[in-house]
């Protein structure tokens, strides 16, 4: 937001035509002002949410979020203006309590394991309000959470939840009980969280307002039905109510003294014995349906050796001194994603098609390059690179043309005949030396397909 906007936003001036008369709306706006200038209040309330800095960062941060628009329709792109024309009724409904969060919008993406997820979208309204709660109560909060808890938290990643894992396993932990919760993000109990919340949170305003986002409501095929229970995945607030919710599982679990390691709703214990497992998730079983009203999934839940179980898309190898490698789902939806860049059907040259798959494996690579089974990595590879001499013995046509392209790139006469003539199919002369020979390595390279070894940690 340009900085003539951002003051209009933090001082509630511009609202034009929300006061009952120009001497009225110039008070409330100098007040408004006046307070916005005040050193920022300390604790967890309304009046730190609405804080000068505190509304700069949300709004910086839903930009930067981007995201499609919600029940009402409005982007991003518009939300800007609109805070400049409401925000000071809007401000206002905020310190009273009076604000009403509009319904979400349902849709449903695929789940990388098959399947639909659904997701909430809010208005981007509601979303920059949700975004500026969420700062306030994180800056709070996340001191008091679990050392072991690494999903949605500032300065903690996937990578240190399975490199702890891995450390637990290294020490003679060596099973593993996987915990799935079943459909946890819509089976929240809402007054279970909310006595949770309300022991961190005194304010009433910013009570009213968290309930508020969680029975909403959700907008389907345009109907708006109520939300009863659950807190929908899709706005900003959602990962850390989770986290909140889940805080008094990590709290029970190191209470018992157990080994464990949670990033959102994925929990995997750490235990010596097949027997102590079964154990432990019986007793966990338990306490998460009294305590929390949470169920288990008994079907995707299960007690065994970590080499056999998948946490967050890695597993780990046999031993004592167990490596980081890709789970095999991981490594299977890699390869239906590189089939689906690659089709023959989707009319693309060689180096657009190249162009379009390193964009994808630059962000596989930047996640799953953390293994520590580089062979894999080189496997793949090499696989990705046999489909893309594929696709280029198919793009050569048939006949003449192969011949003049082999030729033009290095490869004899003789060779490119016999290769031309050949009975073969174009996934078995892919493999062929005729073809490693007219389209080495180096050639992808030139084209940008990116290593997927390269950024493999020592």
């Amino acid at each position: 937001m340009r900085q003539k906007d951002q003051s209009k936003l933090n001082s509630g001036t511009g609202a034009k035509g929300e006061a009952p008369s120009a001497a009225a709306g110039e008070t409330e706006a100098s007040a408004a002002k006046a307070c916005l200038e005040r050193p920022a209040v300390i604790g967890l309330s309304m009046e730190a949410v609405i804080e000068r800095e505190n509304l700069k960062k949300a709004l910086a941060q839903v930009k930067r979020n981007k995201g499609a628009a919600g029940a009402d329709g409005m982007t991003v792109g518009e939300l800007p203006a609109y805070l400049k024309e409401h925000w000071l009724a809007i401000r206002a409904q905020l310190l009273e309590g009076s604000y009403k969060p509009q319904p979400v919008r349902r849709v449903e993406i695929p789940k990388a394991t098959g399947g639909l997820r659904p997701l909430g979208i809010p208005t981007v309204l509601d979303r920059f309000i949700q975004q500026a709660v969420m700062q306030v109560l994180q800056a709070e909060w996340d001191g008091t959470f679990s050392e072991t808890s690494f999903g949605f938290r500032p300065n903690r990643s996937a990578h240190q939840a399975v490199e702890r894992a891995q450390a637990y396993i290294a020490s003679g932990h060596a099973v593993v009980v996987d915990i799935d919760l079943e459909k946890f993000f819509d089976r929240v109990n809402h007054d279970i969280l909310m006595g949770l919340v309300a022991k961190r949170v005194a304010d009433k305003p910013l009570l009213k307002l968290i309930r508020g986002f969680l029975t909403a409501g959700v907008l389907e095929g345009g109907l708006v039905s109520p939300t009863e229970e659950g807190t929908p995945q899709g706005g900003p607030l959602s990962p850390l109510l989770s986290n909140l919710m889940l805080d008094v599982l990590d709290k029970e679990l190191e209470k018992r003294g157990h080994r464990f390691v949670r990033y959102a709703d994925d929990c995997n214990i750490y235990v010596r014995s097949r027997k102590a497992g079964e154990r432990v998730l019986a007793g966990i079983e338990k306490f998460l349906e009294r305590r929390l009203k949470l169920r288990v999934n008994k079907a995707k839940s299960a007690v065994a050796r970590p080499c056999v179980r998948k946490f967050l898309s890695f597993s780990f190898t046999r031993g004592r001194r167990p490596r980081r490698r890709i789970a095999p789902q991981a490594i299977a939806r890699l390869k239906a994603k590189v089939r689906e860049l690659t089709r023959r059907t989707r009319g693309r040259s060689l180096a657009q098609i190249v162009k379009e798959l390193s964009v994808y494996l630059k962000g596989w690579r930047g996640y799953f390059g953390f293994c520590q089974t580089p062979s894999v990595l080189r496997e793949l590879e090499a696989w990705i690179r046999r489909r893309l001499r594929a696709i280029a013995w198919k793009q050569w046509k048939r006949g003449p043309a192969r011949v003049d392209e082999l030729r033009r790139r290095g490869v004899g006469r003789v060779m490119a005949v016999r290769t031309v003539a050949s009975p073969h199919g174009p996934w078995r002369l892919a493999n062929s030396p005729t073809l490693t020979t007219a389209l080495p390595n180096g050639f992808f390279t030139s084209l940008g397909l990116p290593s997927l070894v390269a950024l493999r940690p020592a």
